[in-house]
């Protein structure tokens, strides 16, 4: 239960994140957005496993950067831009399903029946605790959401497959400057020179940097590399749930009956999705030695004619 724990940071991070992001970003410099988040965060991450890439992994963090972080954080920006946040958070929703049929031919993980049953009643939760109302749906906004799902999802089974004996801290950290690196120039070209940066403004980069970012991207990709992509699928249905929650702390949202019935429903999905436990008995069988993998006795010694 520790890697679910673990890996349930990173959702409840992003789902702080979108709260941040509108209130103290910048909201027409997406590209620069993302460039501030990626960059800063991979370099914090660096200096603390001083590793470089090597071998595969230089093109492999190309690779897992731009997809990971460079178009999934613009796609992201652009669907929260255009999007309600319930339309948004309900199409990004089906995230775990995604991610189970991806990993199925790339990863070898053939999605369990309580992984699929509990991306089923997941999203049912989703959609009862943010879609309260009738709100206008961009139809551009719902491929930009649709395409950062599919973008992502594919993204983080290569994560898994590319892995490896390849360290957390460093192959995310490597992800994170390749996808910053990637964002600069296209947003000096597109976007003009950076925005001016106030003090609430840094601080909010900050947060989004260290925490939304690099702490949430390594609690992630560690749990990718722990549990089954459905299991990880499904703990980042905290993140509307977050984001519901910190609604009604910060705005003072009252929760409804139908919001609560939807995280009971949600936390019921993520549940499903647990990693089976194996008992002791079964342990204590797999650890010990079969007989026939046992070396065979040698012959018994013979007396010289």
């Amino acid at each position: 239960m520790r890697w679910v724990a673990l890996t349930a940071i990173a959702p409840v991070a992003w789902g702080t994140n979108y709260f941040v992001t509108h209130e103290f970003l910048p909201a027409d410099r997406p590209l620069y957005g993302a460039a501030l988040r990626a960059l800063p965060a991979g370099l914090v991450l660096l200096a603390l496993r001083r590793q470089r890439p090597h071998g595969a992994w230089w093109w492999r963090s190309a690779v897992l950067g731009l997809l990971n972080m460079s178009v999934f954080f613009v796609l992201v920006y652009a669907a929260s831009q255009l999007l309600p946040t319930s339309v948004a958070s309900t199409v990004m929703a089906m995230s775990p399903l995604t991610m189970m049929l991806i990993a199925w031919p790339l990863a070898s993980e053939r999605p369990r029946a309580a992984h699929l049953a509990g991306a089923a009643i997941g999203l049912c939760g989703v959609c009862l605790m943010v879609l309260t109302g009738v709100e206008g749906v961009s139809v551009p906004g719902v491929l930009a959401s649709a395409a950062a799902m599919l973008v992502s999802s594919f993204g983080y089974i290569l994560a898994k497959r590319w892995s490896g004996s390849a360290d957390v801290l460093a192959s995310t950290s490597w992800q994170l400057i390749a996808g910053g690196v990637f964002l600069l120039p296209v947003a000096a070209a597109v976007e003009g020179p950076p925005p001016p940066l106030s003090t609430p403004t840094v601080l909010a980069f900050g947060y989004v940097a260290l925490i939304a970012t690099a702490l949430a991207f390594t609690a992630w990709f560690t749990g990718l590399r722990h549990l089954p992509a459905g299991t990880v699928g499904l703990i980042g249905l905290l993140n509307p749930v977050t984001g519901v929650l910190l609604g009604t702390a910060v705005a003072g949202e009252v929760l409804t009956v139908q919001q609560l019935g939807g995280l009971v429903l949600i936390l019921a999905g993520v549940v499903l999705g647990r990693p089976k436990r194996t008992s002791r008995r079964d342990s204590s069988r797999s650890s010990s030695p079969r007989v026939s993998d046992q070396p065979p006795a040698p012959p018994p010694a013979t007396r010289n004619p």
